[in-house]
């Protein structure tokens, strides 16, 4: 598995590549907002930690960006949910 998520502007979407192909947040921004829409990992790299290794990645690069979030992804509301540190980043 690659080491390092990358945050695709080209096609709005953070990507990971993992085994079996690219684990990716598709997302839109707008007015300094960030929202993520849909989070999806290849069938056989689920269950792994992906979309985990994904989100906080991604949170940590929208952090540096200076943007707020808004999670339209039940996947990315659940992990903000869980991770309080990410909370300062909600919208």
């Amino acid at each position: 598995m690659s080491a390092s998520v990358r945050n695709n502007t080209a096609l709005s979407r953070f990507e990971l590549d993992v085994d079996g192909g690219t684990a990716v947040a598709n997302y839109t921004v707008a007015d300094g907002v960030i929202t993520f829409t849909h989070t999806e990992v290849p069938l056989p790299a689920r269950g792994a930690g992906v979309a985990s290794r994904l989100i906080q990645s991604a949170l940590e690069m929208v952090r540096a960006l200076g943007l707020k979030v808004v999670a339209r992804c039940c996947f990315v509301r659940a992990y903000l949910a869980k991770h309080p540190e990410f909370r300062d980043l909600v919208a």
